[in-house]
């Protein structure tokens, strides 16, 4: 399993980078992870676009699955994101995510991400699903 500093690290000139993902904890099964609501991430009425929160949900979803599979030799993409936003976050704030697997199968991985305020207060309720292969080229 990754450590939460190479978790972090692993982010290094991606969108996750862009979005501004930091990592707070990271388990089996279990990955923990909070994102500033900047500007730049927002609809035009200053709150947290719904396609930010679903850029970040399956970020963490994904780093979960890449917890369980050695990525020398295999490669995750998710296949099925599904939201419902529920509340606003508002630029200035954190928003958190609380991602849990629900399913580990050989092939696809089940996640149950939860986007919550810094009050908890749930913003956006997702669900993942990710799809694990073999690499065909170990070059890739």
């Amino acid at each position: 399993m990754l450590s939460l500093e190479e978790m972090n690290n692993i982010n290094e000139g991606t969108m996750m980078e862009t979005l501004g993902i930091e990592y707070l904890d990271v388990r089996e099964g279990y990955v923990y992870a909070r994102m500033f609501v900047k500007k730049e991430l927002s609809q035009p009425y200053g709150m947290l676009h719904g396609g930010a929160s679903m850029a970040f949900a399956e970020s963490v979803g994904g780093a979960g699955s890449a917890c369980y599979v050695d990525m020398k030799d295999y490669v995750i993409r998710g296949m099925q994101l599904s939201a419902n936003h529920v509340k606003a976050a508002a630029v200035g704030s954190y928003v958190y995510a609380v991602a849990t697997i629900i399913h580990k199968g050989r092939q696809t991985h089940v996640w149950n991400i939860d986007v919550k305020n810094e009050d908890g207060e749930l913003v956006s309720a997702c669900r993942l699903t990710n799809f694990v292969f073999k690499k065909a080229n170990k070059s890739l």
